[in-house]
């Protein structure tokens, strides 16, 4: 489609205003920030889901933003308001955005990315203003108020999108939660590589 540049401009601005905002409200708001900054890739894979940015495109920008957002923690000279020193999830989060769009077929590819970024995004927010709320240090706390508004944005997401019984995209989202919560591999890294390969139930 000739016209690709120009969402593929839009799609970027997006982003781009979402970084230069979050700014604004600091690194005490960063790991809100990094969320905002997660939900404002919805219009450009809204935009590769109905073709108007080819996969090869989207895949490419998002490898591009992968290795922009590395460079300065490779110079320790991070985007303070919401990067966190020796924690890459952004980094994970672009690098798998691009091989999600290249490699699975653009339906699933679609819902495993929105589930990244508005499930990932809602669990990160409920968690912040429940621990904040009670006291608590918010920075890098799970707890199951989050995972409960990943559960159900994820299943909305899946019955939105996906083929297949409505047990199995239960079963999808709850399994993407899972991958989410647990504490041993960044979840930018597992929600992608474990619902990459729960594509063969769909």
């Amino acid at each position: 489609m000739a016209s690709w540049p120009i969402y593929t401009i839009i799609a970027a601005t997006f982003i781009l205003a979402a970084i230069w905002l979050t700014r604004h409200l600091g690194e005490d708001y960063a790991w809100i920030n990094r969320k905002i900054i997660h939900f404002s890739i919805v219009p450009a894979v809204l935009m590769y889901y109905q073709g108007l940015i080819p996969k090869e495109v989207f895949s490419a920008a998002a490898f591009i933003f992968g290795a922009f957002q590395l460079w300065p923690h490779l110079k320790n000279s991070e985007f303070s308001w919401y990067q966190i020193k020796h924690n890459y999830g952004e980094v994970f989060f672009a690098f798998s955005a691009s091989a999600v769009a290249f490699f699975l077929p653009r339906e699933y590819a679609t819902a495993l990315l929105l589930a990244m970024a508005v499930s990932d995004g809602v669990t990160g927010i409920i968690r912040h203003h429940y621990f904040k709320r009670h006291g608590f240090n918010v920075k890098l706390k799970k707890h199951w108020t989050g995972s409960l508004g990943y559960v159900v944005t994820a299943t909305i997401i899946a019955f939105a999108l996906l083929d297949g019984a409505t047990i199995m995209k239960i079963a999808w989202a709850g399994i993407l939660m899972l991958a989410e919560y647990q504490p041993y591999v960044d979840d930018n890294l597992a929600v992608p590589l474990v619902g990459s390969a729960l594509f063969w139930a769909f």
